[in-house]
């Protein structure tokens, strides 16, 4: 069983960004917008281009690498609630749910040495807490998205500098399990992935991940 992990944050926090220190081979890149990684070296990371949920879902299940990061998750529901404008009803709504809801769990299910990592928009509940940006309710009533995954981080920027916070402050959605990360640390993604595979006792990533087929996520 694999892992799911939230990275969220506005426009401009980071999200993208940290996953600079990840080396080109190392982890699959489903670019949802397709728009350049913003960072020096970015177009030699292997990256499926505006892909849609099925091709997501079949490169999980293909699981090929042991890394994979989907930029930005929340433009799967937008694009979809876009493309699907002119239809009437609420219908539509819950089927757009339930593709988020089977992405999520193609993720769970890929091999115990995989971690997914879902860089997401965050935006103001009513109460002014944080939450995962989402379209309709069924998301976050009936399934509660951060609740299935482990790990939730929050990108800010403080002082001008982008960093991550991982401990839960009441308003925010940030957590990790005791002892895995620190509260808060630099806004780096692939220090994030090799801490959390020495907590769980999994696979470190490295040369044998740079495999000959390592563009099927394209």
């Amino acid at each position: 069983m694999g892992v799911a992990i939230l990275v969220l944050g506005k426009s401009g926090s980071g999200k993208s960004t940290s996953l600079r220190n990840f080396k080109p081979g190392e982890i699959g890149i489903m670019n949802v917008l397709g728009k350049p990684l913003p960072f020096k070296g970015g177009a030699k990371f292997p990256q499926a281009v505006r892909p849609s949920y099925g091709a997501i879902i079949w490169a999980l299940r293909k699981n090929s690498l042991r890394a994979y990061a989907v930029d930005d998750s929340t433009y799967l529901m937008q694009n979809e609630n876009f493309i699907r404008a002119r239809e009437s009803g609420f219908g539509k709504f819950t089927e757009m749910a339930l593709h988020f809801q089977e992405l999520i769990n193609a993720a769970l299910a890929t091999d115990e040495d995989t971690i997914v990592y879902f860089l997401h928009h965050v935006e103001e509940g009513v109460d002014g807490s944080e939450k995962v940006k989402t379209i309709g309710k069924m998301l976050d009533e009936k399934y509660c998205i951060e609740g299935a995954c482990p790990v939730v981080i929050d990108c800010i920027v403080q002082d001008g500098e982008h960093m991550f916070i991982t401990k839960n402050d009441g308003t925010n959605l940030a957590k990790a399990p005791m002892g895995s990360l620190p509260d808060k640390m630099g806004n780096d993604l692939k220090e994030v992935d090799t801490m959390l595979r020495e907590y769980w006792g999994m696979r470190p990533l490295g040369n044998d991940d740079v495999k000959e087929n390592a563009n099927e996520t394209h």
